[in-house]
């Protein structure tokens, strides 16, 4: 069945705003309640203190007075795990289905706009966010400009700090330059006990860092969260494999020296993998030409080599695969193989990508979207990809992702 999903998630600066001020607790039960992890039984009620904290999970016939019934499906608050907010202004700028080279052309090309513009849009954008029921966001960062929404601590962020250059001449510039940015995201929330705020220095995508950049970048893996656009398109494949098509175009249209580069006859994840040997977790967004032949790579990898050793979850609980797929189909009218991830038990998350390649930043949006055309998978398995996988690659999960005593989960209806 297929789920029409509105959101009701109550916040104010902090997390959540209560309709019922005089009451330290709430008690809310729904038409189903998933937990993060399944559906729980008919009548389960969720007890909340006054900070949003679940202080225990009970039948309906312990509950007695005072419990609220929610019209769908109560979930914890959704995990936007991979988001460009600083774009948010180049909403309906670039047209659909161009293809990644020419959006990306597009995206340096025509960002420039007056701060305040963007400081609107970013505002503007983080309150939809918001209103999807989105509690914590995985967020691209190639300047400081959103910085002073994340201080305003209304929903919880891990900053990725986008690294970038293909010139190896640049290398040491580029690294200087997004190290800046990195500290000053090094801020501390008011609520700290509350508002996760994390960030680590993640390189763009393989086609877009030098070996030379990577050598700068390597050293601040360890115990970080790394995410890289990996695989969105065919050519990205192509020019590690033969070093031909369509990137070579787009470097020659944008004066980009290439001549450093030597193909490696393997795919573009095979090639650039062991750079991230050092990383906590990697997250690994799009995958729409990711294959077999690359989770065959993924998963007979040397544990050996990993700075972090598998956990229960099994090794690729280090490993997740954000998708974004209405994004995919903005920019390359294609989605990624979700069968195939799926088939080999690939830890999956979501995310939006930004306004310059999304009609909107919602997560509920993206839930539809699979939903229309993989009809087959069960909700309650997007459900966990959009709530405790999400929190769990962002390093979030001991308070966010889950409907567990203690946590501090937010929720929203579907």
């Amino acid at each position: 069945m297929t789920y029409f999903i509105s959101c009701i998630l109550r916040l104010r600066s902090g997390y959540f705003h209560y309709l019922h001020k005089t009451l330290s607790y709430r008690k809310i039960t729904a038409t189903q309640i998933f937990d993060g992890h399944r559906f729980l039984a008919s009548g389960t009620v969720i007890i909340f203190d006054s900070t949003g904290t679940i202080i225990d999970i009970i039948s309906k016939e312990e509950a007695g007075e005072d419990v609220e019934n929610v019209e769908g499906i109560l979930c914890p608050g959704l995990i936007n795990a991979h988001c460009h907010l600083e774009l948010s202004h180049m909403k309906g700028l670039i047209p659909e289905h161009t293809g990644l080279q020419d959006f990306i052309v597009d995206v340096v090309g025509k960002r420039h706009f007056p701060e305040e513009e963007i400081r609107n849009a970013i505002t503007n954008a983080e309150k939809e966010m918001i209103a999807d029921g989105i509690i914590a966001v995985g967020d691209i960062c190639n300047n400081t400009h959103t910085l002073f929404q994340k201080q305003q601590n209304n929903i919880a962020y891990y900053s990725f700090i986008e690294v970038s250059g293909w010139n190896p001449a640049i290398a040491s510039i580029r690294y200087e330059h997004s190290k800046k940015i990195f500290e000053a995201y090094q801020f501390n929330p008011h609520n700290s006990k509350f508002i996760i705020h994390n960030s680590s220095l993640s390189p763009h995508a393989p086609y877009s860092v030098s070996n030379d950049l990577w050598d700068l970048l390597t050293p601040h893996f360890p115990e970080k969260t790394i995410t890289i656009h990996n695989q969105e398109s065919a050519a990205e494949n192509e020019l590690f494999k033969t070093g031909t098509g369509k990137f070579r175009d787009m470097y020659a249209k944008m004066g980009l020296d290439d001549s450093h580069f030597t193909p490696t006859g393997k795919t573009s994840l095979q090639s650039y993998y062991s750079k991230l040997d050092d990383a906590a977790n990697k997250i690994f967004v799009h995958n729409t030409f990711t294959s077999q032949e690359d989770i065959n790579f993924i998963n007979s990898y040397p544990a050996s080599r990993l700075s972090k050793p598998p956990t229960v979850y099994g090794q690729s609980s280090m490993v997740f695969f954000c998708l974004c797929p209405n994004a995919n189909l903005y920019i390359e009218n294609r989605l990624p193989p979700i069968d195939l991830l799926r088939k080999n038990n690939c830890t999956i998350i979501l995310g939006t990508d930004s306004l310059a390649g999304n009609h909107q930043l919602s997560i509920k949006s993206e839930i539809k979207t699979i939903q229309q055309h993989f009809p087959h998978i069960p909700l309650e398995e997007i459900l966990g990809w959009a709530t405790i996988n999400g929190a769990r690659a962002l390093e979030m999960d001991t308070t966010l992702g889950s409907f567990e005593k203690g946590k501090r989960p937010g929720w929203a209806v579907l």
